[in-house]
């Protein structure tokens, strides 16, 4: 066995030269670059975190042995190839060094363009690593910065790319980037204090960077196993195979149950008594949930490195405003441990109860659950707004649903979900604070949802496949023989079109989702069975009200175009591309209205209601403004301070989406009272110095605050989708007719 492996170490220095050199090439046998963008992302702050990356299993080549495996460069490599080794296990992680430090300006596998790497030295240095690096899809703004040194020296942003050069050519950008500074500092007004104090921040940032960069290209290690050139391919085949096949990790969980042992903390036996509640969904990843829930709440992130952090007495170094180090314990004992630990369980066991909720968000049981690796975030947050003393929860849960949509429409869970858990978890407690401070996953599905592509990509068991699904049982999609809500626990995924019909042709489109729907097994199996829809279809509009199956067919998000085409005999493959079409353009308008506006079904008694509510809200505006005089001064005078800072943040939020507006449109108080809440009425009324206005109509104020309780309770009931108990109804219809009486 003496010249099966030599173990063996290379600083990061060193692989880089030997990757620009082209001396490792990758076997045919090897599957191809299969990481993601974020996998990549993490592999690099892997490497200036000082994490251990792994060990790489090297064949020393000879031109004998390239020949036999047909090896090829690595992916994106330019220039001259000169190989020395042949990669059997670390393809992917030399490779994603490779791309993230040469920018082979070559598309990223499975991407249309290429992605450039980069990281932010002043939060590198705040060791904010899960915000200092990122990556960018090739965009004008980026594109622009990778060519302009000074741009970059400007946004304090370092392209990995540099680090192709090495010590030398790294060591000149960062040159340059102090001379950027320092000469920002010597051109700045010497009154100017602040900006003095903070250029010379920067000047001094590039010093650190600079220890940093060298370190890590000279003391940074990886290591490797060598096999001998000699060995027989034969043998080698098989260790890469064992390797690859049997090899068996432990994870956090383990590591952490065997060092809370000796503290008397059980985590097994305590997964144990919460497993059979945590059942739902991923039920071997709970465990591993529980945990991260337990450190968003704590410290935010959720990785395997912070989880350390929830064992107790372990300390944590937090690097504070004045850049001095302290060290803290999140879990002072055992005690404290279980109760964190349980709280982390009912936070889970509440969104589980969430997610299966069908008015909620449909997802009725595991298998159409979007993504499970959203749970913790989703758990934390839930958890976090429900111990808040926020009173405007109504708001911070309408956002927790536009968040959580937009993380499924953009696939944002489907990798990397520790970093991206974090990020969202601390996005949402801003955006609850501040309503500019939109996340921009939200951004990105308000402006991409319409592209969604529901023919051709998202097949069956795909995170949109399942929301779309979702949908449907939010929608309220009643059973197609019943015409009731079916039993959501055994409900059928099926085929509109029967999957059989055109099995000659091969369409795959038949089994898209836009040709799937939620019907009772008995139904499905036994009343349709294999039938076309122009026969069964028929035979429910023969047989009953034909608006009442049009309604029903509706609740499927089946419009009655889309009706008329699946009734058409014969029908075609031209039929059915025609159906899908029709169909996909109403499931993607119901994503506007329902996930997007929530606008909701109502009862038309209900309608009604909000109509009168709406009338109300209209009487009360004009009933304010005639009170006074229709003018900006008087807005001042007579408006709230609190009541005209969140005004005017409405308002500049409104102008940001229309850039044609001014401030000329919002100069009258008509015009600025439509930005109140309903409750910012009643505000305004009761105010110590507007009161005397309005005292002779509404008599009493605690009489007033009371109707428009009762009148708020009935408008959030039905404009969120909540039922509206009799109670609820009762005092809303008071209320709506003791505001009549006066208002007139």
């Amino acid at each position: 066995m003496k010249n099966v492996e030599k173990a063996e170490k290379v600083h990061l220095g060193s692989l880089i030269d030997q990757l620009k050199k082209g001396h490792y090439i990758i076997p045919d046998f090897q599957r191809d670059f299969e990481w993601e963008p974020w996998d990549v992302l993490s592999l690099v702050r892997s490497i200036f975190m000082d994490y251990y990356i792994g060990t790489l299993l090297l064949w020393k080549g000879s031109k004998e042995n390239y020949e036999i495996l047909s090896c090829e460069p690595i992916y994106g490599f330019e220039g001259s190839n000169d190989p020395q080794h042949i990669i059997l296990d670390g393809q992917q992680r030399l490779t994603a060094i490779y791309y993230a430090f040469f920018n082979p300006g070559k598309p990223f596998p499975r991407r249309k363009n290429p992605i450039v790497y980069f990281l932010n030295i002043n939060k590198l240095l705040n060791e904010e690593y899960e915000e200092a690096f990122f990556y960018d899809t090739s965009s004008k703004k980026y594109t622009n910065i990778l060519q302009n040194k000074e741009e970059q020296y400007k946004h304090h942003l370092f392209p990995l790319s540099e680090m192709k050069e090495g010590t030398w050519g790294t060591g000149d950008w960062i040159k340059g980037y102090r001379d950027y500074w320092t000469n920002q500092l010597e051109n700045v007004d010497a009154e100017n204090e602040l900006k003095r104090d903070q250029y010379a921040v920067y000047v001094k940032n590039a010093r650190e960077f600079k220890d940093i960069i060298e370190e890590l290209f000279n003391q940074y290690f990886i290591s490797y196993i060598e096999l001998d050139r000699d060995i027989d391919i034969a043998k080698v085949c098989d260790i890469f195979t064992q390797i690859n096949s049997k090899g068996v990790k432990l994870d956090i969980f383990d590591l952490l149950n065997a060092i809370l042992r000796p503290k008397e903390i059980y985590l097994k036996q305590m997964w144990k008594q919460a497993e059979e509640e945590l059942q739902f969904t991923k039920p071997k990843k709970m465990k591993i949930y529980i945990l991260q829930v337990m450190s968003i709440l704590e410290q935010y992130y959720c990785s395997a490195k912070y989880l350390y952090y929830m064992v107790p007495g372990a300390t944590k170094t937090i690097k504070k405003p004045d850049r001095t180090k302290d060290e803290i314990v999140l879990i002072p004992d055992e005690e404290t441990f279980k109760q964190k630990w349980s709280r982390s369980v009912d936070a889970i066991k509440k969104t589980i109860t969430i997610l299966k909720n069908p008015r909620e968000y449909g997802a009725i049981n595991p298998y159409f659950v979007p993504y499970p690796s959203i749970i913790p975030a989703f758990a934390a947050i839930k958890a976090f707004v429900e111990e808040s003393d926020g009173k405007n929860k109504l708001d911070m849960q309408a956002k927790i649903r536009k968040w959580y949509w937009a993380s499924i429409f953009t696939n944002r869970y489907s990798s990397s979900v520790e970093s991206i858990s974090a990020k969202d978890f601390q996005d949402l407690k801003k955006w609850f604070n501040n309503e500019d401070d939109k996340p921009e996953v939200i951004k990105e599905f308000f402006s991409t949802y319409k592209n969604i592509d529901l023919l051709n990509d998202n097949p069956k068991g795909s995170a949109i496949y399942n929301a779309i699904f979702n949908l449907f049982i939010i929608n309220g999609a009643r059973d197609w023989s019943t015409f009731e809500l079916p039993e959501y626990e055994s409900l059928d995924d099926h085929h509109i079109v029967p999957a059989s019909v055109f099995k000659d042709e091969n369409v795959p489109t038949i089994n898209r989702i836009l040709n799937r729907t939620p019907l009772s097994p008995t139904t499905n199996r036994h009343i349709i069975n294999n039938r076309m829809p122009n026969e069964y279809l028929k035979e429910m509009f023969d047989n009953n009200d034909n608006e009442k199956v049009y309604d029903v067919l509706a609740s499927h998000l089946i419009s009655k175009k889309a009706v008329s085409i699946l009734l058409r005999k014969p029908f075609t493959k031209s039929d059915l591309d025609d159906f899908l079409r029709e169909r996909q353009n109403t499931i993607i308008n119901a994503i506007e209205n329902q996930l997007i506006k929530e606008k909701i079904n109502v009862p038309i008694s209900l309608k009604e209601l909000d109509n009168e509510i709406e009338s109300i809200e209209n009487s009360l505006r004009s009933f304010i403004v005639n009170s006074f005089e229709d003018s900006h001064k008087a807005y001042q005078k007579n408006t709230p301070g609190h009541i005209q800072e969140k005004v005017e943040k409405r308002i500049e939020s409104e102008k940001r989406k229309n850039p044609h507006l001014s401030d000329n449109d919002f100069n009258l108080f008509s015009k600025r009272i439509m930005y109140f809440d309903l409750f910012e009425y009643y505000d305004i009324m009761a105010s110590k110095l507007n009161w005397p206005h309005f005292e002779p109509y509404f008599k009493n104020k605690n009489q007033l605050q009371t109707r428009f309780k009762q009148l708020s309770t009935l408008r959030n009931a039905i404009r969120h989708s909540r039922e509206v108990s009799p109670i609820e109804r009762h005092d809303g219809e008071a209320a709506i007719a003791w505001f009549k009486g006066i208002l007139k």
